[in-house]
């Protein structure tokens, strides 16, 4: 288990004030907005019960020219050219027309962290020197329990902003609705890992009910580990005691759990003057359970929208209207991936998804199909729609709440 790194006792002291943005959440999804508001002279203030980079959740793997793209190369662990996929009844080797990369969770957050305290330059993947403008960017550990309009409370207190994100996952805290998200009935798969000590020169993953009935499993090398799991696509099948064994099977320890709950289905990206990313959004692909490429894809976005009222050229509403469109967007693309994920859960014991993944062994299927999954979210949208700031940040108050 993760040692926590919050504060405790005397140093637990009350957190409340007013800022410009108010992120709440300090992954992937957070760590991108707040990267798109460097330079801007606003007051930010990002919250996270954890650490940044402390808790990790995922097998943390993503196409390499994000990395690239994002300037966080330094975190890559490995990279893949292939994917090899086994079901019961053979196994396929799939090429892909781009590489596929892990990497080490905590140094991929310092990294996005950093970039926040520096001025944005024209090209939005280019960093100032150190010593130059640096944002007025603050964290602080505290665990959001709900909101009022503009006013968010938390353990330590209340916090006001005019410009509010949900980047804390699929829980969609700061939401009003009145249908909130639980498991195991919500649409939610779920995923746990482990990450004993290791090595290996190939990504796998089985589709294979031994191991999942409906879902897949994994097995990720990263380095001098290899990461683990079992992902289902009914929340209602247990997936510890499958992880378990396949790690077995591998001849390998059960070291190191991690898992979570993840989201399959595209929600509201604004409700209620709140932004939500990532995961509170279900910005997270169906089948694959890719999440954190779109939470990079999707925090950059939201990022640039608030830029755009912090730099005086939009209103608070022009960024809502366009940051929920721009989500409301992608939805046939879910749609269509929810669809073969749900393929995927009927065919899985039958020869028949071993004749789909012989089909994408022949290389010009597969590279049609892995572009065009990569067109999703693609790396080229880092150093794309960007917005040159004047650097001096609009002040905005928050609506008084009712």
């Amino acid at each position: 288990m993760p040692v926590r790194a919050t504060k405790r006792g005397s140093d637990r002291t009350a957190l409340e004030r007013d800022c410009d943005v108010l992120i709440c959440g300090a992954s992937f999804a957070g760590l991108a907005v707040a990267r798109e508001l460097a330079g801007s002279g606003a007051h930010v203030l990002m919250i996270d019960r954890y650490d940044i980079g402390e808790r990790q959740t995922s097998a943390c793997g993503i196409p390499t020219g994000w990395l690239h793209a994002l300037d966080l190369q330094h975190s890559l662990r490995q990279t893949f050219d292939e994917i090899v996929v086994h079901t019961p009844f053979r196994s396929a080797r799939w090429s892909l027309p781009w590489t596929f990369s892990t990497f080490d969770y905590p140094e991929l957050c310092a990294l996005l962290y950093a970039q926040a305290h520096h001025t944005r330059q024209p090209n939005p993947s280019s960093l100032t020197p150190a010593g130059s403008a640096h944002t007025n960017i603050e964290f602080e550990h505290a665990t959001v329990t709900g909101r009022d309009g503009f006013v968010v409370h938390t353990d330590r207190g209340d916090l006001r902003a005019p410009l509010i994100v949900d980047a804390l996952g699929w829980r969609r805290v700061l939401s009003s609705s009145a249908h909130p998200i639980q498991p195991p009935n919500a649409r939610l798969s779920r995923g746990l890992e482990v990450h004993p000590a290791g090595s290996g020169k190939e990504m796998e993953l089985w589709i294979d009910p031994r191991y999942v009935r409906s879902g897949y499993s994994w097995s990720f090398p990263a380095g001098d580990e290899l990461r683990v799991g079992v992902g289902s696509f009914w929340p209602k099948h247990h997936v510890k005691e499958p992880t378990v064994r396949l790690a077995k099977d591998l001849g390998l320890p059960p070291d190191g759990y991690q898992g979570n709950w993840i989201p399959h289905q595209l929600r509201p990206a604004v409700e209620d003057g709140v932004f939500f990313v990532g995961d509170s959004a279900g910005h997270c692909l169906p089948v694959t359970a890719e999440g954190i490429r779109t939470a990079l894809y999707f925090g950059l976005a939201c990022g640039r929208e608030l830029r755009t009222v912090l730099d005086g050229h939009a209103t608070r509403e022009d960024a809502l209207r366009r940051y929920g469109g721009f989500s409301d967007s992608h939805a046939w693309k879910f749609r269509s991936l929810l669809q073969v994920q749900r393929a995927v859960g009927q065919l899985t014991p039958t020869r028949a998804i071993t004749a789909m993944t012989r089909v994408l062994e022949h290389r010009r299927v597969a590279d049609w199909a892995f572009e065009h999954y990569l067109r999703i979210a693609p790396p080229s949208f880092v150093n794309g729609n960007s917005r040159p700031s004047t650097g001096n940040a609009r002040r905005l108050r928050a609506p008084a709440t009712a």
